[in-house]
């Protein structure tokens, strides 16, 4: 009898490794300001890699 292969949940693997980020709350709430304005409105870890990557985009554009 083959066994049934069944889909993960959630985000697909990766190469990366979680961090722990301490926020103050400042920043938090301009996060947060920030994430109601996409629809749809992504996770705090999800808009971190947003940003991330368009920093990212502007360094690599600069050299």
């Amino acid at each position: 009898m083959a066994k049934s292969v069944s889909k993960r949940m959630g985000r697909p693997p990766v190469d990366s490794e979680a961090i722990t980020v301490r926020l103050r709350r400042d920043l938090l709430d301009w996060l947060d300001a920030e994430r109601t304005k996409m629809d749809p409105e992504p996770s705090r870890p999800e808009m971190i890699r947003i940003y991330l990557e368009e920093r990212r985009g502007r360094m690599i554009m600069k050299d």
